[in-house]
């Protein structure tokens, strides 16, 4: 049984990073986090490839996001002639794929989300063998495997045929927001589907208690899942210096499910009753070409307030840590419950405090590190950006407590620890019912 540093395989998604996935940089920090602690951490890019220098020494690419679309739906009697699968294989192609990545809907992409989840048709089969081999012909293979996604679960179906002493976690984070855009009956089938692998995996993750329930009313037959919180690097986010005038910051991908436009509707509310003085408003997280016509409507709505708004429209991975140290507090009202919002944990670590919907995950993940409002409406949020920033003393007390929450929880040595435990705890059930042993 393996003990100290650890040889992990990531098997992760790629994304064209043009807006801020938070499942998608989640994957990254849990990769950093290992790596600082001192394990060695490869990771495995799916469909498009990985930007994150916090993959650096990735595997090749398995399963490209353009062959396979094409493979599914026009070759699944047999197997694609090379010439093509080369070409749409390529660098070019995979560049144009990635910058029309970022879609959340899963509309025209059934097939695909199917083949992965079940892992018995003919082309997954196809693109699945050279996954095997490469793992299998790694010079020293991992200790163990984590899949970033129960949507990629019939990849561990795959490896177990072939490896079946190797073990395996999966994370399980959002799936829902893909799988309930699914026509009801075909969604139902995704996690029937989901269930049917749970058996392949050894120990599920969740990034929060509230998702680990949420999974298991979804999935009954699911069993071991542990909670593993998010944890940032937190000196780069580390910042004692505040802006001048109170400014609510906005980080996420800008859209409608996000609730950018409940929050620029409070905003433009505030401004009009002069309820907080000087308030500023700071948008950014990005976004792609299908959220364009929901961004104009929401800054013509601001247009009499330009001047106090800050819009970020390009997304760089590397940079958006600065983006923190120019808010007061962060507010990203959701209209659907989510798993985890990391950015809570991230600006917390900046010392910035959270107004938020009592929805979802959010009482669990804030505390009372900042306000948490119901109902989720442009109303009530604007009373409770106003209680904020009315009382300095609300404001200064929800800043310390945030800080030591990044601290306590939301910290990468913490996140390290917490998953090194899931880790050797799975790798010592393994080894103990080793015929081997």
């Amino acid at each position: 049984m393996p003990v100290g540093k650890l040889k992990i395989l990531f098997i992760v998604p790629g994304s064209g990073d043009s807006f801020y996935c938070g499942n998608c940089f989640r994957d990254s920090l849990h990769a950093h986090a290992l790596q600082r602690a001192g394990h060695e951490v490869v990771a495995m890019p799916l469909y498009l490839p990985l930007s994150s220098a916090s993959f650096a020494g990735s595997a090749p690419l398995f399963f490209p996001a353009v062959s396979l679309f094409v493979e599914q739906k026009y070759f699944r009697k047999k197997a694609m002639p090379q010439w093509m699968a080369k070409i749409l294989s390529s660098d070019f192609a995979l560049g144009v794929a990635a910058s029309l990545s970022g879609t959340t809907s899963s509309n025209g992409l059934e097939d695909m989300t199917f083949s992965m989840i079940n892992g018995e048709d003919s082309v997954f089969l196809r693109q699945a063998k050279p996954l095997i081999d490469w793992i299998k012909n790694e010079s020293v293979q991992p200790d163990i495997i984590h899949l970033s996604s129960s949507l990629i679960i019939g990849i561990a179906k795959a490896i177990r045929r072939e490896m079946p002493r190797i073990p395996l976690v999966c994370s399980l984070q959002d799936e829902e927001v893909w799988i309930d855009c699914l026509r009801p009956a075909d969604a139902q089938a995704a996690w029937s589907g989901i269930a049917a692998g749970c058996p392949y995996i050894d120990r599920f993750t969740a990034s929060s208690d509230f998702y680990r329930r949420a999974a298991e009313k979804r999935l009954p037959n699911i069993r071991g899942v542990e909670v593993v919180y998010p944890g940032v690097e937190i000196e780069k986010y580390a910042s004692e210096r505040y802006p001048d005038r109170p400014t609510v910051g906005f980080f996420y991908r800008m859209n409608e499910a996000n609730g950018l436009d409940m929050l620029a509707e409070a905003f433009v509310k505030l401004k009009k009753e002069n309820r907080v003085a000087g308030l500023r408003l700071r948008v950014g997280g990005g976004y792609t070409s299908r959220d364009r016509p929901f961004l104009r409507r929401v800054r013509r709505m601001l247009r009499p307030y330009r001047g106090d708004v800050e819009w970020f429209d390009a997304y760089s991975p590397a940079q958006h840590a600065e983006f923190y140290k120019g808010i007061s507090a962060i507010s990203v009202p959701l209209r659907f419950e989510e798993g985890t919002g990391l950015y809570l944990c991230e600006a917390f670590a900046a010392g910035r405090p959270a107004v938020e919907p009592d929805t979802g995950s959010f009482r669990e993940i804030a505390g009372e590190s900042g306000i948490l409002y119901s109902p989720n409406s442009p109303e009530a949020l604007a009373d409770a950006i106003a209680a904020l920033f009315s009382e300095p003393k609300r404001w200064d007390e929800c800043r310390k407590r945030a800080l030591r929450l990044s601290a306590a929880r939301y910290n990468e040595i913490v996140q390290a620890d917490r998953l090194y435990e899931v880790y050797t705890k799975v790798i010592s059930s393994a080894f103990a019912s080793s015929p081997s042993c």
